[in-house]
């Protein structure tokens, strides 16, 4: 039988200072979340570290596990189980040696591990030195079948492509979970406009999730305010603390997901047929220009022999 209500959670927790105490403070807001009947939750990106990426150093490649042979996901799978609860678990990957991954793997609430989502953007920028740590995702955009229905997600920085919902969308995603780790400044308006322009724009639930507190490594200042939006991109209740740790619980009504695709039709609407540019890996020219010349962009002369597909 499909559900039309399922309860999910978000947590939003600041950094311990170890790895073993991170793990054991999520199970028990897991535990929590189990005692007010929540049936699906997702933790912060790389939930059980600190933002490492402010810094560049050889030292945090030793969090990295293997996804799902380590220890970290078996202990999960064991306790999605015992609490009947599908999980959404960030980490950080290692596929061998030197071949690392910002990762979500993705448990049923039997403990079946169902398979994984890599973060497919990857930031290199000031206080987010990602590409020295990660690889870029490699498996494309998946749509898990779990206990609470059809489940993606999309990590963090991917937030501002807008293609990558769009492709969740398109599989049949009816929650995404975009795990995050965002400080105060140029992002935090972002934080309010994204994830609700990409719920809407695809009809379906997005849960935000963001850690919070400052930590000692850089100067970031995570602030918080994880959310559930709805279909219309509607904030589903408050918006948890943007100072503090806070566990949220929240009704998400399935047939919402239909109700408003039948009311906006954008996916009935989408031309893929005329979109020629969108995904094609290619310097493009723009229009012909009133002299009858075409521009390319950026206009270097270079650039007209990388104009082949």
């Amino acid at each position: 039988d499909t559900m039309t209500t399922v309860k999910a959670a978000l947590v939003q927790t600041a950094w311990t200072g170890d790895k073993e105490s991170m793990i054991d403070l999520h199970e028990q807001y897991m535990r929590e979340a189990a005692a007010q009947g929540t049936q699906v939750m997702c933790f912060q990106e790389l939930f059980y570290g600190p933002y490492f990426c402010q810094v560049q150093d050889a030292a945090f490649y030793d969090y990295a596990e293997s996804i799902p042979d380590g220890p970290t996901v078996k202990r999960f799978q064991a306790l999605a189980a015992e609490l009947g609860m599908v999980l959404v678990l960030p980490m950080y990957e290692q596929e061998q040696p030197g071949i690392l991954y910002n990762t979500a793997a993705v448990i049923d609430a039997d403990g079946s591990y169902l398979g994984k989502y890599r973060k497919t953007h990857i930031p290199q920028v000031k206080g987010f030195w990602e590409k020295f740590y990660f690889r870029p995702g490699n498996l494309g955009f998946p749509v898990f079948d779990t206990a609470v229905g059809k489940v993606g997600v999309y990590i963090c920085y991917d937030r501002h492509f807008p293609e990558g919902w769009r492709e969740l969308g398109l599989a049949g995603a009816q929650i995404v979970f975009n795990p995050s780790a965002t400080s105060r400044g140029l992002s935090s308006y972002l934080w309010d406009i994204e994830q609700p322009a990409a719920a809407c724009a695809n009809m379906y639930y997005i849960g935000a999730i963001n850690r919070v507190g400052i930590e000692p490594l850089g100067d970031n200042d995570f602030y918080g305010t994880s959310y559930f939006v709805n279909p219309r991109g509607q904030y589903v209740d408050e918006r948890a603390s943007n100072e503090n740790e806070e566990l949220i619980v929240r009704d998400l009504d399935l047939d919402a997901i239909e109700e408003t695709r039948n009311q906006w039709a954008f996916y009935r609407d989408r031309r893929p047929d005329i979109y020629t540019t969108i995904a094609a890996n290619r310097w493009v020219p723009t229009p012909t220009w009133p002299n009858g010349t075409q521009q390319f962009y950026p206009p270097t002369p270079r650039l007209s022999t990388r104009i082949q597909s």
